[in-house]
């Protein structure tokens, strides 16, 4: 890893109507739109479905690293993130993400030893240390 501060750019170009286009040095370029709840047409990511899978995206990289260095060996991880955007003290803001994530290991694999990673991973993630909303998680351990 680089010695921090990291600093991330990215650009947002829009006319009128119409998507927004997202882009970063090095990396292809995003359409966005608003959904379907804001009056969007719903078939694009939009800022909402953007922060919702910067959770589940930290959350499975986070693993990874953790598992990595533990040496625990894993088959497949599936992880599906609900945000809940809600009005409160006047404002809207996400007020939780709901993680959850089925872990494939094999047999051999210590259940709890795995659990306890999984849990460390939704401790770790940047993404929602760095929000306000709660995070929960509930992870299911299969073994192969």
């Amino acid at each position: 890893m680089q010695d921090l501060p990291h600093r991330y750019s990215v650009t947002a170009a829009a006319t009128t109507d119409g998507d927004v286009r997202l882009g970063s040095d090095g990396i292809s370029d995003l359409l966005s739109a608003p959904p379907r709840e804001f009056g969007g047409p719903g078939d694009k990511w939009s800022p909402e479905t953007l922060l919702v899978g910067a959770v589940a995206d930290c959350f499975v990289l986070s693993f990874r690293a953790i598992a990595r260095a533990s040496k625990l060996p894993w088959d497949a991880l599936n992880c599906e993130v609900e945000g809940t955007l809600d009005k409160t003290e006047g404002v809207m803001r996400f007020t939780s993400f709901d993680v959850k994530a089925t872990l494939e290991v094999p047999a051999e694999v210590n259940e709890d030893l795995a659990r306890r990673i999984l849990a460390k991973a939704e401790r770790s993630c940047l993404i929602t240390n760095s929000l306000s909303g709660e995070t929960h998680l509930d992870a299911t351990v299969v073994r192969a």
